[in-house]
C-alpha cells in the first residue's frame, strides 16, 4: 500500500480513479514502511506520499533505466544514484511511458522537476548542477500531488547527516 497525507479527499478521489490500491489518510495518520531500502517518501505543502522504488546505481543500470517498459505500477519509480553531486541530463530514448523526473540534491531537495516527459523523445532534459539523485515516477503523478521544486525526500540511502528530512 502507498499512502498520501494531507490531500483533500474529495478532490483527490476523482484524480485517483486509476489508482485503486492507494490508501488515503488524514494528515495525522502514520506512514508505514518509512525509510526502507525499497521505498522513498516525498513531502511538500502538507502532502506526503510513499513510492516503491527500484535502484539504478551502476552505469549499466542507469543506461537501461525504465527503457522498453510498457507500464509501471502506480506509486512505483526508479531512483538513480550518482556517486557525487554533478550536472545531469536525461532523455526518453526507448522509454515507452511518460515520466515525471525529479532532480534531487545531496540533501534530498528537488531542484528541478520535469513533468510528463514525452515517451521516445531524444531531446535532452537538463536536471541542473549539483544533482545527486533522480527519481522517475509515472507521468502526471507529481502534478496530481502538487509537487514542485523544493519538495523534500526521505530515503535510507541518503547521507543522514546532510539530509533535510532524515530517517528516524
Amino acid at each position: 500500500m502507498r499512502f498520501i497525507h494531507g490531500i483533500n479527499r474529495l478532490k483527490l478521489k476523482a484524480k485517483l480513479w486509476a489508482i485503486p490500491a492507494l490508501a488515503i489518510f488524514g494528515a495525522t495518520g502514520a506512514l508505514a514502511g518509512a525509510c526502507g531500502n525499497n521505498s522513498i517518501e516525498i513531502r511538500q505543502n502538507g502532502v506526503q506520499a510513499e513510492f516503491s522504488i527500484e535502484l539504478a546505481i551502476t552505469p549499466a543500470e542507469q543506461a537501461q533505466g525504465l527503457m522498453f517498459r510498457e507500464s509501471m505500477p502506480p506509486f512505483n519509480g526508479m531512483l538513480f544514484i550518482n556517486e557525487r553531486p554533478r550536472q545531469v541530463s536525461f532523455w526518453m530514448k526507448n522509454t515507452l511511458i511518460s515520466l515525471d523526473m525529479l532532480f534531487i540534491d545531496e540533501t534530498g531537495v528537488v531542484k528541478t522537476l520535469k513533468h510528463s516527459a514525452t515517451p521516445l523523445d531524444t531531446t535532452g532534459i537538463p536536471g541542473g548542477d549539483n544533482i545527486q539523485y533522480v527519481l522517475e515516477i509515472n507521468g502526471g503523478v507529481a502534478n496530481m500531488l502538487g509537487l514542485s521544486e523544493g519538495a523534500e525526500l526521505r530515503y535510507i540511502g541518503f547521507n543522514q547527516e546532510n539530509a533535510i528530512w532524515p530517517c528516524e
